[in-house]
């Protein structure tokens, strides 16, 4: 019997980069997953079909979007047992040159609807859940441009250690996994060739971290032997800046 026999699984932000790469792992485990996506469709499409998970188009940002997406997994799932908040905005920009609707769309993507999420499986999970929350080394080694980003990060990685403390006598871990320079579209749309090159030689195994690597973590986690570990943020980041 596969280790997630039974188990349900939300994971948003699933169809590409590191969510992608937790949907196939999770699945691969023997979860039920539904997962989320928001442009991505024949990305998402071909997950889907890959994994047999099922995917619901969603934007995070918008709140009628989010309880729909609710509503779909637990109509699809056997009940919920885990869910990865993954999808997040990266707004690269100078301090002086944010406006206010930059920081009303990456808060309400990365925070606020990790937030809601959160609440939601608060109330609905099945005891001995998990709830693991994707943030970033950004916000230990924060750059130039990446204020909301950063700052939209930094608060989840504080709601799950609050979130830890209220749900843990169900048994339920909450987590974060912190990731670093990992081979994305996302970052490699972000970075010319030769930076990540240097980035990769910043690292103590040489390499970027692939989304499989992240999404190993995640599966621990998400797993019967991470029932253990709660309220930390785990740190995947093949040992860059340490």
């Amino acid at each position: 019997m596969s280790v997630l026999s039974g188990r349900g699984a939300l994971v948003t932000g699933g169809s590409r980069g590191i969510g992608r790469a937790v949907v196939e792992r999770l699945t691969g485990d023997g979860a039920e997953v539904v997962f989320c996506y928001e442009h991505s469709e024949e990305a998402a499409r071909q997950v889907a079909k890959e994994t047999g998970a099922h995917a619901v188009r969603a934007d995070l940002g918008d709140e009628d979007d989010l309880e729909r997406l609710f509503a779909e997994a637990e109509a699809r799932l056997p009940g919920l047992d885990i869910l990865v908040n993954n999808a997040a905005l990266s707004l690269q920009k100078p301090l002086t040159d944010i406006t206010g609707d930059d920081y009303e769309r990456v808060f309400a993507v990365n925070t606020r609807a990790v937030f809601l999420a959160t609440q939601w499986a608060g109330r609905v999970m099945r005891d001995d859940g998990r709830i693991i929350t994707i943030s970033s080394l950004n916000t230990q080694v924060p750059a130039p441009g990446l204020m909301l980003y950063c700052g939209s990060k930094g608060a989840v990685e504080q709601f799950a250690k609050v979130a830890s403390r209220e749900l843990g006598g169900r048994g339920i871990t909450v987590n974060v996994v912190s990731s670093g320079a990992t081979d994305t579209d996302m970052l490699r749309g972000a970075n010319p060739p030769e930076a990540l090159e240097v980035t990769a030689s910043f690292t103590a195994l040489q390499r970027l971290g692939r989304p499989g690597d992240v999404a190993a973590v995640v599966a621990f986690l998400a797993g019967p032997d991470g029932r253990w570990v709660t309220g930390h943020n785990v740190h995947a980041t093949g040992g860059l800046f340490v």
